[in-house]
């Protein structure tokens, strides 16, 4: 494991890790929120990095020079090596899609949850909790359902049934809690470190940005060290956003790439909260807004890693923009005649394209790289208005086909 402190995002003081140690708490939970710093000079002068065979289809732990932990379970190898696709899309060539729909539970939340799983037995922990609107919770279930320790989870009572059905499966203790996923979320974080469980709250724990940022190594690497121009994702809590920034610089920072792409975070018009603080720019504060959006997975009021997400999107020369739940259902439908059945929250970067090239933002010379962050299958209800309910009988069929 890489040597490694911890330092405040806001006030800049440094910390040694310790169990238990999640935020700066001068700065508070959401101020204060902690960045990984490894050492990149020794990183960058270690030549057995460069030098590395990187493989396109291996789990995320081959940069384990990159990563805070020392345990390893059996399911680590499954994670990550998620595939990268190149499509002709909407007038451009070679649009890359990085599909982490194929992880184990099925979205890109597998990144982070293996990092908790392998932190909690690194501090000698029991048990793990978790508060989400499904992904997440699902995520952190399966991958700890071989282990001895114990499983927590809270969702709003409203989450998708799919999602809900991975947890009682993998035998996690599930409490449904009526309210917002904001409501819950802060239910379960005070209960959480209050009875000292291991938090896999992505936005409040800074291992599991870690565990994230894994995504944009593996889009370098399988794109022959090739780093796109522009790279879309989903935002809700700011932490997948800000993990795909993180990996891109220290990938640079310790001389594998020359650059670092602009990060464009796309959210849902109808609960746009860290795009909002993003707008009313310097200094970067909290905001809690009320909406609501089909896309479940990001539809989040009260964003925790709102000051990572905007202080790491204007770094790499991004923004933020918005769709309404129709063109998320339309990204949805066009995404599919690709061949991938994104979830509402991961079909937001197709969308996203398609608006900046309307706008003449994008150009056919730009090379972009779309990043789908969950299955279809998750939340099927979402396209129920959008999915035929036609039935024939067989004389019907025989007929049409004379």
């Amino acid at each position: 494991m890489t040597t490694y402190i911890l330092r405040c995002i806001t006030c800049k003081k440094e910390f040694e890790p310790k169990p238990g140690l999640y935020y700066c708490e001068d700065c508070g939970k959401i101020m204060g929120t902690l960045e990984v710093i490894y050492d990149y000079e020794s990183l960058k002068a270690d030549a057995s990095i460069k030098e590395r065979l990187f493989y396109n289809k291996a789990s995320m732990y081959q940069f384990d020079f990159l990563l805070p932990t020392e345990s390893k379970l059996k399911l680590d190898e499954y994670v990550g090596g998620t595939p990268l696709y190149k499509f002709d899309l909407l007038g451009l060539k070679d649009v890359l899609v990085k599909y982490d729909g194929s992880n184990p539970s099925s979205s890109y939340k597998d990144r982070a949850s293996s990092i908790a799983i392998n932190k909690a037995i690194d501090e000698g922990n029991e048990i793990l909790f978790c508060a989400s609107t499904g992904n997440a919770a699902s995520s952190l279930a399966m991958l700890n359902a071989h282990t001895p320790m114990k499983t927590y989870i809270f969702v709003p009572a409203a989450i998708p049934a799919g999602k809900r059905a991975q947890l009682e499966i993998s035998g996690a203790e599930v409490y449904a809690v009526e309210g917002t996923y904001d409501e819950v979320y802060d239910l379960s974080l005070d209960l959480g470190l209050e009875k000292g469980w291991y938090c896999r709250h992505a936005a409040i724990n800074p291992y599991l940005l870690e565990g994230k940022k894994t995504g944009a190594f593996e889009i370098v690497i399988q794109n022959n060290f090739e780093v796109p121009d522009y790279v879309f994702i989903g935002v809700g809590d700011g932490t997948v956003v800000s993990s795909l920034y993180k990996g891109f610089w220290e990938f640079k920072e310790i001389g594998l790439t020359d650059k670092i792409p602009k990060i464009i975070g796309v959210q849902a018009e109808g609960i746009p909260a860290i795009k909002e603080a993003f707008e009313k720019g310097k200094p970067y504060k909290p905001i809690s807004i009320s909406g609501a959006t089909l896309a479940d997975s990001i539809s989040v009021g009260k964003p925790r890693d709102v000051i990572k997400a905007c202080t790491y999107v204007e770094a790499s020369g991004g923004y933020f923009i918005s769709l309404n739940d129709a063109e998320i259902l339309d990204a949805i439908k066009e995404l599919g005649k690709t061949g991938i059945f994104a979830e509402p929250a991961g079909a937001v970067p197709y969308g996203g394209l398609k608006k900046l090239i309307y706008e003449g933002k994008i150009t056919k010379t730009d090379k972009v790289c779309l990043v789908i962050t969950g299955n279809g299958l998750k939340d099927v209800k979402a396209l129920e208005g959008a999915i035929s309910k036609t039935t024939f009988t067989a004389e019907e069929v025989i007929e049409r086909f004379e």
